[in-house]
């Protein structure tokens, strides 16, 4: 994007007000993880579609890795309690004519992906390789 697409955004965001700008700011970094894990690091045409329910468990993932325990917390106070959450951040781009779509894609796509409580709550924290033990 470049700086004018970026004002656009911001105008349209404070416009719009469902979701502050970090909220787009993660939707960008979980579509860059969805196109990683979909079609790798092969260079090829600069648009590569995911799904709605691809882009929303790298969401999930992306969430988990950054704020474990408080991803749920974070994403509440950005005003995203649901998946659909992310399909309207999604679709307001695509209006704003920053992202695109292909004629199957609907944003029921993104309607009930995973329950956020089972998703965000249930988090367990991996004690990892430096873990002591007893």
């Amino acid at each position: 994007m470049d700086l004018e697409q970026i004002d656009k955004l911001e105008r349209e965001i404070r416009r719009d007000g469902r979701y502050p700008p970090e909220a787009f700011e993660f939707l960008h970094h979980g579509l860059e993880l969805a196109t990683k894990r979909r079609h790798g690091d092969e260079p090829g045409p600069r648009q590569r579609h995911v799904t709605g329910q691809e882009l929303c468990e790298a969401l999930r993932v992306l969430a988990i890795e950054r704020w474990g325990p408080l991803a749920l917390e974070v994403l509440r106070r950005w005003n995203i309690r649901t998946t659909r959450d992310f399909g309207e951040m999604v679709y307001l781009m695509i209006r704003l004519r920053m992202m695109g779509k292909q004629e199957s894609d609907d944003i029921g796509d993104f309607d009930n992906v995973y329950d956020f409580r089972q998703a965000f709550g249930a988090y367990q924290p991996s004690l990892g390789q430096h873990a002591e033990r007893d």
